[in-house]
């Protein structure tokens, strides 16, 4: 269920005008998402208090709304609110990210994210936000960027060479050689490092130790945060990381922190590695991510917290569906 906002104003309370602004915002709506009325669950008006002539619910049953249920209700008087004002929400089955519509003079109202938009989702190893990030960018029909990624490419090189994660200096010298793309095909993201395809590579536990070491230095990260937000400057996509509501998009027009017990999560990471046929300890792992959280707290730059202004959700006992629902949620109590 997605809902669509809209909003516009009238001249003059009159049942002439209500017909005409009602009908003329529910065209744009259905224009702008591509609507069928059939699609259409439920329509809610809500009107300011200046307005009495005629109820826009009756108003949009005569524009061919026959198949949903409608509801009108009045608005309490807010002080310097929009005079003669009509609001509505509309209930649809389909799964798209809506464009609000605001007409009128109405758009002072609320934010239309129809335009581009950037998410950030933070939250320690386990804690879900991967697979939220992607399904929400899927859901939304924007662009999923791993971070992660990038960053396990990196010490995937770092590893192959025989260098130590610790060793700036060497890093250093070696990224300046380094290709590191990005790739979409299908709405998927392939890594490639120095023109070969990684993304299988730079999943194992070997190599997220050494990610963990080598993001901690500031050459690094601020080289990848350089193209991330090059890439989020120009399009709407998801992001995902430690660092990504604080540092590398602190204007992220949605954030949201991630987290759940070390158990869950290590429980995650287990489940994961041996559905792949890896031979894992579970508390040799549990151990490593506790490892990790306190390195990734503790490092210099841009360390793993939350943002002042982020969601924080707990996602130890919810399904990976309910964590998607809860951000969607969250984003239209926001907009």
């Amino acid at each position: 269920m997605v809902v669509i906002r809209g909003a516009t104003t009238i001249p003059c309370d009159t049942k002439e005008e209500i017909r005409r602004a009602v009908s003329e915002l529910l065209e744009q709506i259905e224009s702008r998402n591509s609507l069928k009325r059939e699609e259409v669950v439920s329509l809610v008006f809500s009107s300011t208090s200046d307005i009495h002539s005629y109820y826009p619910a009756k108003a949009a049953r005569e524009a061919g709304f026959v198949s949903c249920s409608l509801f009108s209700a009045q608005e309490p008087d807010i002080d310097g609110g929009l005079p003669l004002c009509i609001r509505c929400m509309l209930f649809v089955e389909k799964n798209i990210m809506p464009s609000h519509v605001y007409l009128r003079g109405a758009r002072g109202l609320r934010r239309d994210l129809s335009g581009k938009l950037n998410i950030a989702i933070d939250g320690p190893a386990g804690s879900g936000k991967s697979t939220v990030a992607r399904r929400l960018a899927e859901d939304l029909h924007i662009l999923y960027l791993d971070t992660g990624a990038m960053y396990r490419a990196c010490a995937l090189k770092v590893l192959e060479e025989g260098l130590d994660p610790n060793d700036e200096a060497a890093i250093v010298a070696l990224m300046r050689d380094v290709k590191l793309d990005v790739v979409y095909e299908g709405g998927v993201q392939r890594t490639l490092l120095d023109g070969r395809d990684v993304s299988a590579e730079i999943r194992t536990n070997e190599v997220s130790m050494a990610s963990s070491t080598v993001s901690k230095h500031a050459s690094v990260r601020l080289h990848l945060v350089e193209k991330q937000r090059e890439i989020a400057g120009r399009m709407s996509c998801v992001l995902d990381g430690r660092d990504i509501g604080t540092f590398v998009l602190p204007d992220a027009d949605f954030k949201f922190f991630l987290t759940a017990s070390p158990d869950v999560r290590a429980r995650r990471r287990y489940d994961e590695l041996t559905a792949k046929g890896m031979q894992v300890n579970f508390e040799r792992l549990k151990e490593e991510i506790i490892r990790r959280d306190e390195q990734d707290m503790t490092r210099a730059l841009a360390p793993l917290r939350q943002a002042e202004d982020a969601v924080l959700i707990d996602t130890s006992d919810m399904t990976i569906e309910e964590v998607v629902q809860a951000v969607k949620r969250a984003m239209q109590e926001k907009i």
